[in-house]
Protein backbone atom coordinates (compact mmCIF):
# COMPACT_ATOMS: atom_id res chain seq x y z
CA UNK A 1 0.00 0.00 0.00
CA UNK A 2 1.54 3.25 -0.75
CA UNK A 3 1.65 5.94 1.71
CA UNK A 4 0.78 9.14 1.41
CA UNK A 5 2.47 12.40 2.69
CA UNK A 6 1.75 13.76 5.98
CA UNK A 7 0.20 16.71 4.17
CA UNK A 8 -1.75 15.37 1.64
CA UNK A 9 -2.56 12.82 4.70
CA UNK A 10 -4.12 15.70 6.48
CA UNK A 11 -5.63 17.93 3.64
CA UNK A 12 -7.33 14.47 2.59
CA UNK A 13 -8.82 14.09 6.16
CA UNK A 14 -9.90 17.35 6.82
CA UNK A 15 -11.65 17.35 3.49
CA UNK A 16 -13.42 13.90 4.33
CA UNK A 17 -14.38 15.79 7.09
CA UNK A 18 -16.00 18.33 5.80
CA UNK A 19 -17.93 16.49 3.08
CA UNK A 20 -19.60 14.77 6.65
CA UNK A 21 -20.27 18.37 7.63
CA UNK A 22 -17.98 18.99 10.15
CA UNK A 23 -16.55 22.30 10.28
CA UNK A 24 -12.63 22.96 9.32
CA UNK A 25 -11.72 24.08 12.74
CA UNK A 26 -12.96 20.96 14.62
CA UNK A 27 -11.56 18.63 11.81
CA UNK A 28 -7.72 21.16 12.25
CA UNK A 29 -7.74 20.91 16.16
CA UNK A 30 -8.78 16.80 15.97
CA UNK A 31 -5.66 16.53 13.62
CA UNK A 32 -3.52 18.64 15.91
CA UNK A 33 -4.96 17.17 19.47
CA UNK A 34 -3.62 13.66 17.62
CA UNK A 35 -0.42 14.47 16.53
CA UNK A 36 0.48 16.06 19.73
CA UNK A 37 -0.42 13.52 22.43
CA UNK A 38 2.82 11.82 23.55
CA UNK A 39 3.45 8.15 23.35
CA UNK A 40 5.72 6.50 25.87
CA UNK A 41 8.12 4.22 24.29
CA UNK A 42 9.51 1.00 25.68
CA UNK A 43 12.56 3.69 26.57
CA UNK A 44 10.29 5.17 29.47
CA UNK A 45 9.08 4.76 33.18
CA UNK A 46 5.99 5.80 35.05
CA UNK A 47 7.04 6.47 38.75
CA UNK A 48 4.84 6.78 41.18
CA UNK A 49 6.05 8.51 43.93
CA UNK A 50 5.07 7.88 47.90
CA UNK A 51 1.20 7.30 47.02
CA UNK A 52 0.69 5.81 50.44
CA UNK A 53 -1.95 5.74 52.96
CA UNK A 54 0.24 8.43 55.71
CA UNK A 55 0.13 11.08 52.81
CA UNK A 56 -3.74 10.87 51.37
CA UNK A 57 -6.69 12.76 53.94
CA UNK A 58 -6.52 10.14 56.74
CA UNK A 59 -3.20 9.97 56.87
CA UNK A 60 -1.02 10.96 59.27
CA UNK A 61 0.58 13.81 56.96
CA UNK A 62 -1.67 14.27 54.41
CA UNK A 63 -1.34 16.07 51.65
CA UNK A 64 -4.93 17.91 50.50
CA UNK A 65 -6.78 15.84 48.46
CA UNK A 66 -4.03 13.31 47.49
CA UNK A 67 -6.01 10.55 46.96
CA UNK A 68 -7.11 12.15 44.27
CA UNK A 69 -4.10 11.30 42.06
CA UNK A 70 -4.84 7.23 42.65
CA UNK A 71 -7.52 7.15 39.64
CA UNK A 72 -5.39 8.78 37.47
CA UNK A 73 -2.24 6.93 38.19
CA UNK A 74 -3.94 3.67 37.58
CA UNK A 75 -5.09 4.64 34.10
CA UNK A 76 -1.42 6.23 33.44
CA UNK A 77 0.27 2.63 34.20
CA UNK A 78 -1.43 1.20 31.76
CA UNK A 79 -0.02 2.95 28.40
CA UNK A 80 3.75 2.21 30.16
CA UNK A 81 5.65 -1.05 30.06
CA UNK A 82 7.96 0.65 32.64
CA UNK A 83 6.72 1.59 36.27
CA UNK A 84 8.56 2.00 39.39
CA UNK A 85 6.87 2.84 42.51
CA UNK A 86 8.60 4.12 45.18
CA UNK A 87 7.64 3.93 49.13
CA UNK A 88 8.41 6.36 52.22
CA UNK A 89 9.83 3.86 54.87
CA UNK A 90 10.82 5.82 58.28
CA UNK A 91 11.95 4.29 61.21
CA UNK A 92 10.71 4.63 64.44
CA UNK A 93 11.86 8.21 65.82
CA UNK A 94 13.50 9.37 62.76
CA UNK A 95 15.75 12.44 62.46
CA UNK A 96 13.20 13.70 60.40
CA UNK A 97 10.69 13.64 63.08
CA UNK A 98 9.52 16.63 65.21
CA UNK A 99 8.79 14.45 67.98
CA UNK A 100 12.66 13.58 67.65
CA UNK A 101 13.97 17.09 68.63
CA UNK A 102 12.99 18.41 72.03
CA UNK A 103 10.66 22.06 71.64
CA UNK A 104 10.32 21.00 68.23
CA UNK A 105 6.86 21.62 66.06
CA UNK A 106 6.00 19.60 62.92
CA UNK A 107 6.53 21.89 59.92
CA UNK A 108 9.43 23.88 62.31
CA UNK A 109 12.84 23.56 60.51
CA UNK A 110 16.30 22.37 62.18
CA UNK A 111 20.01 22.45 61.10
CA UNK A 112 20.93 18.72 60.80
CA UNK A 113 24.71 17.71 59.76
CA UNK A 114 23.24 17.63 55.73
CA UNK A 115 21.56 20.75 56.28
CA UNK A 116 18.40 21.93 57.06
CA UNK A 117 15.71 19.87 57.67
CA UNK A 118 11.57 20.35 57.97
CA UNK A 119 10.33 18.28 60.74
CA UNK A 120 7.40 16.30 59.93
CA UNK A 121 5.01 14.35 62.24
CA UNK A 122 5.30 11.06 62.42
CA UNK A 123 4.50 9.56 59.32
CA UNK A 124 5.16 6.36 57.17
CA UNK A 125 6.70 4.47 59.72
CA UNK A 126 7.86 0.91 58.46
CA UNK A 127 5.34 -2.14 58.94
CA UNK A 128 2.59 0.21 59.64
CA UNK A 129 -0.90 0.70 57.93
CA UNK A 130 0.12 4.37 57.67
CA UNK A 131 3.11 3.22 55.68
CA UNK A 132 1.57 0.80 53.38
CA UNK A 133 0.83 1.87 49.28
CA UNK A 134 -3.47 3.03 49.11
CA UNK A 135 -5.21 0.31 48.74
CA UNK A 136 -6.70 1.43 45.26
CA UNK A 137 -3.58 1.91 43.38
CA UNK A 138 -3.48 -0.95 40.88
CA UNK A 139 0.09 -0.43 38.88
CA UNK A 140 0.07 -4.55 37.42
CA UNK A 141 3.09 -3.22 35.64
CA UNK A 142 5.09 -2.31 38.46
CA UNK A 143 8.43 -4.03 38.03
CA UNK A 144 10.31 -2.67 41.43
CA UNK A 145 9.34 -0.91 44.69
CA UNK A 146 12.10 1.67 46.11
CA UNK A 147 12.07 2.33 49.78
CA UNK A 148 13.93 5.57 50.83
CA UNK A 149 14.11 6.86 54.12
CA UNK A 150 15.01 4.40 56.46
CA UNK A 151 17.95 5.46 57.63
CA UNK A 152 17.22 6.60 60.68
CA UNK A 153 19.54 9.63 60.58
CA UNK A 154 18.69 10.74 56.94
CA UNK A 155 15.41 12.27 55.60
CA UNK A 156 15.03 11.02 51.91
CA UNK A 157 13.14 12.79 49.82
CA UNK A 158 14.34 11.94 46.14
CA UNK A 159 13.85 8.59 44.85
CA UNK A 160 17.26 8.83 43.36
CA UNK A 161 19.31 10.19 46.58
CA UNK A 162 18.72 10.90 50.21
CA UNK A 163 19.11 14.32 51.31
CA UNK A 164 22.38 14.23 52.75
CA UNK A 165 23.11 14.28 48.26
CA UNK A 166 25.26 11.06 48.61
CA UNK A 167 23.40 8.18 49.50
CA UNK A 168 22.38 7.09 46.21
CA UNK A 169 18.87 4.23 46.09
CA UNK A 170 20.46 2.29 42.74
CA UNK A 171 17.16 3.47 41.24
CA UNK A 172 19.26 5.64 38.36
CA UNK A 173 21.72 1.97 37.73
CA UNK A 174 18.55 0.04 37.47
CA UNK A 175 16.50 2.36 34.91
CA UNK A 176 19.95 2.96 33.13
CA UNK A 177 20.76 -1.26 33.22
CA UNK A 178 17.15 -1.52 31.36
CA UNK A 179 17.79 1.43 28.54
CA UNK A 180 15.67 3.66 30.06
CA UNK A 181 15.95 7.08 29.09
CA UNK A 182 13.12 9.09 30.01
CA UNK A 183 10.61 9.15 33.44
CA UNK A 184 7.36 10.82 33.87
CA UNK A 185 7.42 11.46 37.75
CA UNK A 186 3.52 11.59 39.68
CA UNK A 187 2.37 11.58 42.92
CA UNK A 188 2.75 12.94 46.07
CA UNK A 189 4.28 15.82 47.09
CA UNK A 190 4.42 17.76 44.00
CA UNK A 191 6.96 20.43 45.98
CA UNK A 192 8.70 17.43 47.76
CA UNK A 193 9.25 13.94 46.54
CA UNK A 194 8.23 14.65 43.74
CA UNK A 195 10.28 17.53 42.84
CA UNK A 196 13.62 15.94 44.10
CA UNK A 197 12.73 13.29 42.45
CA UNK A 198 12.10 15.35 38.97
CA UNK A 199 15.25 17.58 39.48
CA UNK A 200 17.39 14.32 40.41
CA UNK A 201 16.40 12.64 37.30
CA UNK A 202 17.05 15.48 35.14
CA UNK A 203 20.53 15.87 36.13
CA UNK A 204 21.10 12.53 36.30
CA UNK A 205 20.54 13.01 32.34
CA UNK A 206 17.27 11.58 32.24
CA UNK A 207 14.27 13.15 30.41
CA UNK A 208 12.06 14.09 33.02
CA UNK A 209 8.54 15.08 32.73
CA UNK A 210 6.35 15.91 35.38
CA UNK A 211 2.45 15.01 35.14
CA UNK A 212 0.97 18.05 36.71
CA UNK A 213 -2.50 16.63 37.57
CA UNK A 214 -1.34 13.03 38.44
CA UNK A 215 0.22 15.10 42.15
CA UNK A 216 -0.89 17.45 44.86
CA UNK A 217 1.16 19.87 47.07
CA UNK A 218 1.70 20.64 50.49
CA UNK A 219 2.46 23.95 49.45
CA UNK A 220 4.87 24.97 53.10
CA UNK A 221 5.35 28.71 52.74
CA UNK A 222 5.48 29.04 48.79
CA UNK A 223 7.07 25.76 48.13
CA UNK A 224 4.93 24.76 45.31
CA UNK A 225 5.56 27.64 43.48
CA UNK A 226 9.27 27.82 44.45
CA UNK A 227 9.35 23.62 43.28
CA UNK A 228 7.83 24.48 39.74
CA UNK A 229 9.96 27.60 39.59
CA UNK A 230 13.29 25.35 39.75
CA UNK A 231 12.25 22.48 37.89
CA UNK A 232 11.59 24.54 35.13
CA UNK A 233 14.79 26.64 35.25
CA UNK A 234 16.54 23.05 35.29
CA UNK A 235 14.32 21.72 32.33
CA UNK A 236 11.65 19.45 33.60
CA UNK A 237 8.71 19.64 31.31
CA UNK A 238 5.66 19.80 32.97
CA UNK A 239 2.40 17.98 31.38
CA UNK A 240 -1.10 17.17 31.88
CA UNK A 241 -2.54 13.30 32.04
CA UNK A 242 -4.73 14.30 29.00
CA UNK A 243 -1.48 14.23 26.66
CA UNK A 244 -0.70 10.86 27.24
CA UNK A 245 -4.33 9.29 28.09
Amino acid sequence: MKLLPRRQFIRNTALTGMSLGLGTSAIWSTNLWAANKLKPSANSALIAVDVQNCFVSSGTLPVPKGEEVVPIINALGKVFDNVVITQDWHTAGHTSFASSHVGKKPFETTQLSYGQQVLWPDHCVQGTPDAELHGDLKLPKAQVVIRKGFNPQVDSYSAFKEADRKSTTGLAAYLQARGIDTVYVTGLATDFCVAWTALDAKALGFETLVVEDACRAIDLNGSLEAAWKEMTAKGVKRIQSSDLI
